[in-house]
């Protein structure tokens, strides 16, 4: 594998002599970067999605709102769009949720529904005393404890050792006692996922068990290690209220229980299930009229978890693709190429919107000449892998050339990669299909830690001098494969042995999309 900064690659790639028939208007890439740099369009576009509104989980009346609002904002700008329909998904609204500890004292909490939780009986409160899901040593002495958790408010996740993130331990503690952190961390880790497995269940199973052994409710606390970081995903009951707490509060709630103190609490939940709604996808398009047969792609994914208002996972790759269609159709509108954008429903399930648009339109896939996708939150594009093409060092090594220098320097690249990529988003849909799709990959922000899928993933994350860059980039990025003479080779490089399986990787296969939400709450 090739793996170097960019601007080593650059050595070789000015050597290079271009085909005589693509001709690079270096003035047109100035003014798309020029366009990118100053324009505070995103901003606006920004507020709009992410707090008129808001979170676009699927089943939710936002995800169809936002869907809309795509559709129309771009025939603002002149550019064609339209939805289209894959199937549909479980509908929900969110409504209020309310936690107040009764005893031993009374004090409100802080909590939230899981995405999907049905709400307590007839939205109004229930009072109940809360239990931890004990360790216990095997699936039996599980199944006789499970009927005393009838009528209980039940603890499900782990205990942590601290509320502290690793990065203070390791910048306050003496090394000695950071060191045994985190040993005792990892121990009691593998110690809780051990015994769950020997009882029989998981975090999944353990909500539907509880269920129906008559809990009154649920809690839980996936604290991501950051300060006030929880991630809000999905419940798996049907008909019971589930909540995730803030880390502070779940953890007094079982110190409490380990101590033979029994906690109240007064729940309140009021959200609502709905008939099913259409699962979309959104589709733009600024048609060639030289080759319109022939495609550059942007990919990006609509809809998000609820826990905060999807900024970084994944409104800044929706806004940042609505910018590059909007400065391409004001300065190149009439490319070489057909240019087409998918905003992508249900990726957080599955990739299912982008696999449904693989599937419903495959006479589609030999026409994509390369697809550009976003989904990692607000950093500068800082890494572009090969994913197996062997060609690709060869385009991206002359294309990343015309960047402007500070972009040009952070990015790293890996040639000729392998399909498996680094981490998985739509992309992935169109690889099988032997489609050039690539991830473009951003630095940090600490995305991992305090936005991705948690309730901080807001507007005021979103770093907007990198988002300009990383317009400028994809920008200059579909313009020069636009003005390709050829499409984007299509020639796999030999894929490396899999040392798990001692055997070669091979190319990855199509995947079903799930066109409804069946099969996902089973």
């Amino acid at each position: 594998m090739i793996r170097t900064r960019l601007f080593s690659a650059l050595c070789v790639a000015s050597l290079w002599t271009l085909p005589a028939e693509a001709q690079i208007d270096t003035n047109m890439i100035s003014r798309l970067q020029k366009e990118a740099t100053d324009s505070r369009q995103m901003e606006q576009l920004g507020m709009q999605l992410m707090d008129d509104i808001g979170p676009r989980l699927m089943g939710t009346p936002q995800l169809v709102q936002a869907s809309n609002w795509l559709v129309n904002t771009y025939k603002t700008w002149g550019i064609e769009a339209h939805s289209e329909q894959y199937g549909t998904w479980k509908g929900w609204e969110r409504g209020e949720t309310e936690v107040v500890m009764t005893a031993p004292r009374k004090v409100q909490l802080q909590g939230m529904q899981l995405a999907w939780s049905p709400q307590t009986p007839k939205g109004k409160a229930l009072e109940a005393e809360v239990i931890a899901l004990p360790l216990l040593r095997d699936s039996i002495a599980f199944q006789n404890w499970l009927p005393s958790a009838k009528g209980k408010i039940v603890l499900i996740s782990k205990p942590e050792l601290s509320g502290r993130p690793e990065t203070s331990w390791k910048e306050s503690a003496l090394e000695k006692d950071y060191k045994n952190f985190l040993d005792s961390k990892q121990k009691a880790n593998d110690t809780w996922n051990e015994q769950l497995k020997r009882m029989g269940t998981n975090f999944n199973k353990v909500q539907q068990q509880l269920e129906a052994a008559g809990a009154a409710a649920i809690l839980s606390s996936y604290w991501t290690g950051g300060w006030s970081a929880n991630r809000i995903f999905g419940t798996k009951t049907n008909k019971i209220a589930h909540i995730d707490l803030r880390m502070e509060d779940y953890q007094m709630l079982y110190r409490f229980t380990s101590r033979g103190i029994k906690p109240k609490l007064r729940l309140k939940t009021s959200s609502k299930h709905t008939p099913d709604l259409p699962a979309l996808n959104t589709i733009a398009e600024i048609k060639s009229k030289t080759r319109p047969e022939e495609y550059v792609m942007l990919s990006a994914h609509l809809d998000s978890w609820d826990g905060g208002t999807g900024a970084t996972d994944n409104g800044t790759g929706t806004i940042l693709m609505m910018e590059v269609m909007r400065i391409l159709k004001k300065y190149y509108p009439n490319p070489k190429r057909s240019i087409i954008v998918g905003h992508w429903g249900g990726e957080e399930q599955g990739l299912n919107g982008s696999r449904g648009y693989v599937a419903d339109h495959p006479d589609m896939m030999p026409k994509i000449s390369v697809l550009f996708n976003q989904d990692n939150g607000t950093g500068r594009i800082n890494w572009i892998s090969g994913l197996g093409y062997l060609d690709a060092y060869d385009y991206f090594g002359r294309w990343l050339s015309y960047l402007p220098e500070d972009s040009k320097k952070e990015i790293e690249t890996g040639f000729p990669g392998n399909p498996g990529g680094r981490g998985g988003s739509d992309y992935a849909a169109f690889i099988p299909f032997e489609v050039p799709a690539f991830f473009l990959i951003s630095n940090s922000w600490d995305y991992g830690t305090y936005t991705w899928h948690t309730g901080l993933d807001t507007y005021d994350k979103i770093v907007w001098e990198d988002m300009k860059r990383n317009a400028a980039t994809i920008a200059t990025l579909v313009y020069l494969a636009c003005e390709e003479p050829e499409m984007f080779s299509r020639k796999k490089a030999i894929l490396p042995l899999d040392i798990k399986k001692g055997t070669r990787m091979t190319w990855p296969e199509s995947v079903a999309p799930a066109r409804n939400s069946e099969a996902y709450f089973k």
